[in-house]
Parts: C-alpha cells; structure tokens; sequence
C-alpha cells in the first residue's frame, strides 16, 4: 500500500498498539496471570498500569477516538512502551507535542566523533554540546584558537572563551555580532534544556561579568547560526577568514561537529603556513 497525507489520530492508535505487542511481559518483569494470552504482547491494562493512566484512556487511543495526549502522557507511554529514541520523537510528532530533552546533556565526546574530528585534518574541528561546552578539536584547531587541553575541563566552553579569555575576546574582528549570534543560541539551548543547572549557571556569571551580554539576552534574540563565516585576528597568521559549519550527528544530537575552512586563497595560504610550522 502507498501512504497518503498521515491521519495522526489513526497512525498514534496504530503505533502503540504496534509497541505494546511486540514487548514480551516476562523480559518487564510483569506477574504471571492465570489468564493465557490469547495475543502478543502486553495488555492493555498492563500498559495503562505502567504509564499511569486508565485502562479506559488506552483504549480509546488505541481506537483512535481523537484523544491528543498531553507531553506528560507521551512520555509516560514512551517509558512503558520501552521506546528507542527516534520512536519516541515519532510518538511526540504523532501526538503533536514537543518533547522534552531526553536524559543528560553530553558532557563527554561519542568516540566515533571523536575519531571522526581527528580524521578531519587539516580541516579544523571541533565537537560541542548545546552550551558550547568543547568536548574534542584536533590539532589545527589548537593552531587557529588555542589549544583547549591547557584549559580546567569548566572553562573549555567556547562563548566563555569568547567573553572571558583574554586573548580570545581580542581575537574576532567583528565580536559584537558573534557575541550576539552565541547569546541567540544560549537563549535557545536554555529554552530547550530548562532542567540543566550547568548552562543556567554559565548564562548567570555572564550576566554578572558582561554588561554587554546582559544587554543582549535582554533582546531575547533566537537564532540557531549552522552557517557562516568568521573574520579572525590571528597572532601568528595575521586577519583570516574562514567559513564554518554545524553539523548535528543522528546518533549523538546532543553534541555538534563544528568544522571550520578558508573562504579564500589567502586564507588557505596563512593557514598551511601556520600548520606546517
């Protein structure tokens, strides 16, 4: 059958009856009932019972009746259903809800990105989570900004850097607008991760140490800036320009791979002399 235009309410019943038969009540650790089981699966009061709600509400979803659950709900039936990741997204989609961050931010790097930041080279790179924590760079990154091993682990964050470092904060030749562009992204990362201390932490010494960026979270920009280019005053390689992109791995969409290149001939130029010394 070819699918047409998706009739949500139809494909949400569709979907959890789909996950409920496919668990095995042995492997949830469930009773054992008299009762032989006439389908596969768990029951629906099995299900109603480890998400929380009634029996009632299951089986109207599961009928298709028009119900929209609530996030709270979504999340319940994505525990007790035992849903991967990407179904549990899918279920937040059918459902029409936004779904909230799942488990803790990344904190240290995936090691097949890891592998793929040092295969890079001689393209700079880096890997970072949602508040610019830097948790991998290879070693033309080191040359273009500085090396991050020489930093405590907590100050490896590259909008501290910006802000707080002294010769990074002299480093970008136009910093008020990349300022404005990483306080764009905080304001969103912040909106996205409201549970996470750390960053709320971060955004709370900037704004007591950066009258500047207290004023700019005031504007309550958004942005999310997964492309551009960046003027850069190097003290070894003099003014560069380089381009930079963002990419955000299926695997791991918590961490992103940020890749840096020349946008011109001069550039590429100062930058194999610089690596090459």
């Amino acid at each position: 059958m070819t699918p047409h235009t998706v009739d949500t309410t139809q494909e949400l019943a569709a979907f959890l009856r789909a996950r409920r038969e496919r668990l095995n009540p042995d492997d949830l650790g469930l009773p054992s009932r008299r009762q032989a089981r006439r389908t596969p699966g768990l029951r629906r009061e099995e299900v109603a019972e480890l998400a929380g709600v009634s029996v009632d509400y299951i089986v109207r979803l599961e009928q298709g009746r028009g119900l929209r659950p609530s996030a709270d709900v979504v999340e319940a039936l994505a525990r007790a259903l035992r849903l991967a990741p990407v179904e549990r997204l899918y279920l937040f989609n059918l459902a029409q809800q936004r779904p909230r961050d799942a488990g803790e931010p990344a904190t240290t790097a995936a090691s097949p990105l890891t592998r793929l930041v040092a295969d890079l080279s001689p393209l700079p790179a880096m890997l970072t989570n949602h508040r610019y924590d830097i948790l991998a760079w290879n070693r033309e990154m080191t040359r273009l900004l500085m090396d991050f091993g020489t930093l405590p682990p907590s100050r490896r964050n590259a909008m501290w850097l910006c802000l707080m470092h002294p010769e990074i904060r002299e480093f970008y030749l136009d910093r008020e607008r990349v300022v404005r562009e990483g306080i764009a992204h905080l304001r969103g990362a912040w909106a996205a991760h409201p549970e996470d201390r750390a960053l709320t932490g971060l955004i709370a010494e900037f704004m007591t140490h950066d009258e500047n960026f207290a004023r700019l979270w005031d504007e309550r920009d958004i942005k999310v800036n997964g492309r551009g280019s960046k003027a850069l005053r190097h003290p070894d390689a003099g003014v560069l320009t380089v381009r930079f992109e963002v990419l955000v791995p299926l695997e791991d969409p918590g961490q992103r791979l940020v890749i840096f290149r020349a946008a011109d001939d001069e550039t590429q130029l100062a930058l194999d002399r610089l690596y090459a010394r």
